[in-house]
Order: C-alpha cells, then sequence, then structure tokens
C-alpha cells in the first residue's frame, strides 16, 4: 500500500508538473521555433556582451588620447588663426611668435600632463615651434612644402606610434596630395600663412606625439621620424646662422634660403622634385635604419643631415 501510495504520489507530482508546464510545451509552442529563436537569443547575448567587453577595453585606450588630441588641437587652431590674420593684414613677428610659442607650450604641457618624460616635453615645445616657423619659411615656391609634408606624414604613418597619431597623418598626407595639383607645377593656389604654419605645428605635433606613444621606445621613434626633416631643418637653420652672422634683421622676409636661389638658376620644379628625391631616399631608408644599434642609428641621422648641409650649400 505504501508502494501504491507512493506511486499515486509521484503520478500526481508528475501530472502535476505536465499541467504547469503544458501551456509552455503545446502545440502552438512547438510549432514556433522557440529553441532556435532561444539559441539566437543567447547568442546575440553573448556577442552583445563580448562587444562591450571590446568596448570597455577599448574605451580607456581611445579616451587617453583625448587629452593630448584636444590640446594639439586648440594649439593648431591657434597657429591657424594667427596665420590667417596675418594673411589679411600684417601682423608684428613678435605677435605671431608668441602665439607660435603658446600653441608650442600647451603641446608640451599636454605631454608633461600625461606622464611623458621631461627630455620629450622639451622636444615637444623645441619642435612645435621651430617647425611651424620652417613650413612658413620653406612655403617660398611651387609644391615644396606640400611635398615634404606628403613625405613626412608618411613616415609618421608608417613608423609612429599610436593608431589615433597615424591615422591624422594619413589624414595630413591625404590633404596635402589634394592641395598638390594646385600648387605645382603650376601654382594657381597657395597655402599662405594659415596653411604653412597650421601644417609644420601639425608635422611636429604627430612626431612628437607618435613618438610618445610608442613605448618604450620614444627616443629610437623620435629620432627615425627627425631624418626625413633633414632638407628643411638644413636649409632653414643654415640661412639663418648666416643672416644672424651677418647682422641682419633675421626675422623679416628675405629670399636667401637655398632653395630659392637654387629655384633662381634651375626653376621651381626642379628643385621641388630634388628635395623631394632627397626626403624619399630618407623615408625609403627608416626600415634598413631600424635594424642597426641605437647609436649607430644616430650616427647614419646625422651622417644625413651633413649630407643635406652639403647638398643644400
Amino acid at each position: 500500500m505504501d508502494r501504491d501510495l507512493r506511486g499515486a504520489g509521484r503520478g500526481g507530482h508528475l501530472a502535476g508538473a505536465r499541467l504547469r508546464f503544458a501551456p509552455q510545451y503545446g502545440r502552438r509552442a512547438r510549432r514556433a521555433p522557440q529553441p532556435r529563436r532561444g539559441h539566437a537569443a543567447r547568442r546575440r547575448h553573448r556577442h552583445r556582451r563580448r562587444a562591450v567587453g571590446r568596448g570597455d577595453r577599448a574605451g580607456p585606450a581611445l579616451s587617453s588620447y583625448a587629452p593630448k588630441a584636444l590640446v594639439f588641437g586648440l594649439g593648431l587652431s591657434l597657429v591657424a588663426a594667427i596665420g590667417w590674420v596675418d594673411d589679411h593684414r600684417p601682423l608684428s613677428p613678435w605677435l605671431r611668435l608668441g602665439v607660435h610659442a603658446l600653441a608650442a607650450a600647451l603641446l608640451a604641457f599636454a605631454l608633461w600632463h600625461g606622464g611623458s618624460p621631461n627630455w620629450l616635453v622639451l622636444a615637444a615645445f623645441v619642435l612645435a615651434l621651430g617647425l611651424t616657423n620652417v613650413w612658413n619659411f620653406m612655403d617660398g615656391i611651387n609644391g615644396l612644402a606640400a611635398s615634404q609634408t606628403v613625405l613626412v606624414a608618411l613616415a609618421v604613418a608608417w613608423m609612429g606610434g599610436g593608431e589615433v597619431w597615424r591615422w591624422l597623418a594619413l589624414a595630413l598626407l591625404a590633404a596635402s596630395l589634394g592641395f598638390l595639383p594646385f600648387n605645382f607645377p603650376r601654382a594657381r593656389i597657395f597655402m599662405g600663412d594659415v596653411g604653412s604654419g597650421a601644417i609644420g605645428f601639425a608635422v611636429a605635433g604627430l612626431i612628437v606625439l607618435g613618438a610618445d606613444a610608442a613605448r618604450p621606445w620614444r627616443g629610437m621613434t623620435l629620432a627615425l621620424l627627425l631624418i626625413p626633416l633633414a632638407a628643411f631643418m638644413v636649409d632653414s637653420s643654415l640661412t639663418l646662422l648666416r643672416r644672424v652672422g651677418r647682422g641682419e634683421r633675421w626675422w623679416t622676409p628675405h629670399t636667401q634660403h637655398a632653395y630659392q636661389v637654387w629655384a633662381r638658376r634651375i626653376g621651381h620644379a626642379r628643385v621641388t622634385f630634388a628635395y623631394a628625391v632627397f626626403t624619399g631616399l630618407a623615408v625609403a631608408s627608416l626600415s634598413l635604419v631600424t635594424e642597426v644599434r641605437f647609436g649607430f642609428m644616430l650616427c647614419m641621422g646625422a651622417g644625413w643631415y651633413i649630407s643635406g648641409a652639403f647638398f643644400g650649400g
């Protein structure tokens, strides 16, 4: 009898279970592809969780770029704004230099605030102030500044660190390529101070920020990215030193750069092409330079600058 009661209890329990779950597993429910929908829903849920996980991992990485990118954009806007005003109404060179120094200081502060080493902070200030004016000085013949920007931006996108900075370098490269047909071989439009100064600041910023992101090879990356600048750096530096040595008003406009002297002799197109070949060889050699020790790399870079001095002298 106990066995019968236990059997009846089990039967009642199972019957109750069937009654409770019958609405869920009726004919209509079986006809509807619930298991597939449930499986797909579980898959979507897992994918969503994975996507959120990837977003959580990417979020901090992207957010780490945001403060530096914001300050970089602010400095770039200051340089472009003062250049635009100067294009329409000539300003004091000291006022322009002061704004350039402010923009360079902002970039340096962003690196310092981000924990970059002091030597890179100093390099950021010097490069930003220097290249802003170097690109302005060297924008004197057709296609020269734009073609050099293309090559240097290519080097930054290739050898620099940080995905954001590499993409910005590619954007600068694309913008310069789009501008080049209108400025070379016959110039129909010009950069002006608004364009040349802003490009110089952008080049400096992307070089330093790309080097900063290439941890722990910051020094090596910066040394590499300085090599394609040799043509512009040597020409502008030697010309400035000669003018200072002669006691001239070095801050005033002039036509004494090596590229300007060459252009008067052989024409704009040949000079622009010669500078492009020199810088193009520097960019092409970067992959070879990375195969040697850092000290030898510095010697190779110095040798390239010396050859540039001989080339431009």
